[in-house]
């Protein structure tokens, strides 16, 4: 159980790399929404009774140059290259990027806990590969929620572990069209895939919150993807 006080706000979070654990990725594109949890314990509904994005949202999308090459599944997926970066003139996740991820961070009330689906197994030891790379640090009292989990465990509690419950598909695709009816719009960009995964969250906020006040995990628990060759200045 989370020994953290309660989060302030929750920033939802996608990244796009280089490709999966295995291949060592880098991050080529990072999206953050962030909301106060006021917005989440009282969502907006339209006509149809889903619930909508809400009107105070902070967003910081921002692609960057990876130094290794995409593996050709990755670049499929997201529509990203090393090209396309290159030729756009982007930079590597460097002391710019993280100056720019501290400063929208801090405009947030804390504590802050970041949100993302699968995000114990990717997004965050990705992020914290790329941090401590850089000799960075998020603040101390930053907490993490993984929806993966959280929902197969909502979902279990609430089926009492039938059967029925286990071939549920739990990609973030899957759940956005069992509970809106319809496709993720820009799947696989960043900022398309944080969209959804707030929209996910939105449709069980009341029970999502008492999970990450239960079970969010300390950022300072996370480790990192994998150790880089050499750790960099942030004033890279």
């Amino acid at each position: 159980m989370s020994e953290s006080p309660q989060a302030k706000t929750f920033v939802f979070l996608d990244l796009e790399a280089t490709g999966l654990p295995n291949t060592n990725p880098e991050i080529a594109e990072l999206s953050l929404f962030a909301v106060h949890r006021s917005s989440l314990e009282s969502p907006e509904y339209d006509e149809s009774g889903a619930p909508v994005l809400p009107r105070v949202l902070d967003k910081l999308t921002l692609c960057m140059s990876p130094e290794r090459p995409f593996t050709a599944r990755a670049s499929e997926i997201t529509g990203l290259s090393s090209e396309c970066l290159a030729r756009c003139q982007k930079a590597t996740f460097n002391g710019a990027v993280v100056r720019t991820l501290q400063a929208f961070l801090s405009r947030q009330e804390r504590p802050i806990c970041l949100v993302a689906h699968n995000g114990f197994d990717y997004d965050f030891p990705l992020l914290c590969a790329e941090l401590k790379h850089l000799g960075a640090h998020l603040p101390q009292d930053t907490i993490c929620l993984d929806t993966l989990p959280a929902l197969r465990g909502l979902d279990r509690a609430h089926s009492h572990g039938t059967r029925a419950q286990g071939y549920k598909g739990y990609s973030l695709g899957s759940l956005f069209r069992r509970y809106f009816q319809a496709e993720p719009s820009a799947a696989h960009s960043a900022e398309g895939d944080v969209r959804s995964l707030l929209m996910v969250f939105l449709h069980r906020a009341s029970e999502l919150l008492v999970w990450a006040d239960e079970q969010a995990r300390s950022w300072a628990h996370i480790e990192p993807m994998y150790t880089p060759p050499d750790d960099l200045s942030i004033e890279a």
